[in-house]
């Protein structure tokens, strides 16, 4: 089937690409940078004694990337690292006092961006893209061999 719609992929890079610029910005003020430092704090502070290998494949990155985010947020007083007493070579990560007193304006701003973003969506059409949205990404994690 032959379509003139621009293809599903280009617009979910621009989208990602400008999230990423704008959150970058937004987030900047409190030491936390691009790269997606944003989402890896998330995950620890949702997820308190994450290991980075966890991390990669939950986020779907590489383990470069995420070493460096690991690494500036750690630097930027947001994350510990504390050594894994099932396994010395490796590390579990969890916020610190800082990231959990951030926490709380750290969400309001993600959902404030959010609210941006879907500025002019109804709740329907909200949850309708979500859905779909979900389906594109089983369907590109399919293609990629991961289930």
């Amino acid at each position: 089937m032959t379509s003139n719609k621009e293809p599903i992929g280009k617009l979910i890079s621009h989208l990602h690409r400008q999230n990423q610029k704008i959150l970058a910005k937004e987030l900047l003020p409190y030491g936390i940078g691009s790269g997606g430092q944003h989402s890896f704090l998330k995950l620890i502070l949702s997820h308190p004694g994450i290991t980075q290998d966890q991390m990669t494949c939950e986020i779907k990155c590489d383990k470069a990337t995420t070493a460096r985010s690991v690494k500036h947020l750690e630097a930027s007083g947001y994350i510990e690292r504390r050594t894994d007493p099932r396994d010395r070579r490796s590390s579990l990560l969890y916020p610190t006092a800082k990231a959990l007193e951030f926490a709380p304006v750290f969400q309001s701003l993600l959902n404030d961006f959010n609210r941006k973003l879907s500025a002019g969506l109804t709740s329907e059409e909200i949850d309708t893209l979500i859905t779909l949205l979900h389906k594109v990404t089983r369907n590109s994690d399919q293609l990629n061999g991961q289930n």
